[in-house]
């Protein structure tokens, strides 16, 4: 993959990623997105995907389009644009090997059979994954998107390029941690989200190590920030790390998804990772692949979650 950059630094720098198995662009990107209205992320007209991210040279705006089976043609603007470029691979799943995951379940044989380019990308930027995470603790999705697109709205900073709405880059760790506890409370936020977010804002240098360290020493890092338990570092570990193996464990359904998909009935948490041992080390694998097959299933029984407003309190 070899870049080319305008003199002009306003202008784009492009770069072409070759795959030597077949991917699907979409597939892979598809989890950074934190709802319809996420302001780091787009879909346009075209089928390219937009993102954000603030990276150690700057503030990057990137749009990616799938031009063949095995190719990525990438767009980049902004201070940060050449260093993604050399992040591109890794994001769109050159790094991950799915070689010995060999599954026996009918249902988890097909859909790898019907999804073989199921490619699991890592962003390496823990905060940036680390802190709508954190929204998302205990609270139906909706209210977390809502509160995400509030905050990076207001406190981030303007993309960077010809975006094809207004997008934003999140903020910086010394600007989350210095927001104020009432913008948390207008942004639906709790104090106990709130303060995990400063705390870990706080440390953020040391956690953006972990990206580069083995996924346990990785998850008991991050784990060791009051706040951030199982659930979070493990939604931490599959966008940031691409950890296969990284199991949510204490989401609201996916026990339950699992159980209905995989032999018919609900599991609780500890039935699902006693039922999930043998896909180690390839548990996040297998949940990503009952999803994107279609084949993830939950009966509907009773009254959604209700959405909780906590700016009235």
């Amino acid at each position: 993959m070899l870049p080319s950059a305008s003199p002009d630094a306003t202008d784009s720098i492009s770069a072409v990623f070759e795959s030597e198995s077949p991917l699907d662009m979409t597939m892979s990107l598809s989890g950074l997105r934190r709802g319809k209205g996420d302001p780091t992320y787009d879909r346009d007209a075209t089928g390219s995907v937009w993102r954000t991210s603030r990276l150690a040279s700057g503030l990057v705006t990137y749009r990616l389009t799938q031009i063949s089976r095995t190719t990525v043609r990438c767009a980049a603007w902004g201070e940060g644009a050449a260093e993604f470029t050399g992040m591109l691979p890794a994001l769109l799943g050159s790094e991950d090997d799915a070689s010995n995951f060999a599954p026996e379940h009918p249902t988890l044989k097909e859909a790898h059979r019907q999804f073989p380019h199921l490619r699991l990308g890592r962003t390496g930027l823990v905060m940036e994954a680390l802190v709508p995470a954190i929204l998302e603790q205990r609270v139906h999705g909706l209210s977390a998107f809502s509160s995400w697109r509030t905050l990076v709205t207001k406190f981030g900073d303007r993309a960077p390029g010809p975006t094809p709405r207004p997008m934003y880059v999140p903020p910086t760790p010394e600007v989350w941690r210095r927001i104020p506890s009432w913008e948390y409370h207008l942004a639906n936020v709790d104090p106990a989200r709130s303060k995990t977010i400063v705390r870990c804002a706080q440390v953020a240098g040391r956690l953006e190590q972990t990206a580069s360290m083995p996924f346990a020493d990785a998850s008991k890092r991050l784990r060791a920030i009051p706040g951030v338990g199982i659930w979070t570092a493990a939604e931490v570990a599959q966008r940031a790390f691409g950890d296969p193996d990284a199991l949510s464990v204490g989401d609201y359904h996916l026990a339950a998804v699992v159980g209905w998909s995989l032999v018919g009935q609900p599991f609780d948490d500890e039935a699902m990772i006693d039922y999930m041992k043998p896909l180690a080390p390839h548990r996040f694998r297998a949940i990503r692949l009952l999803q994107v097959s279609g084949k993830a299933i939950k009966p509907k029984f009773g009254p959604k979650t209700p959405l909780v407003d906590h700016t009235w309190h």
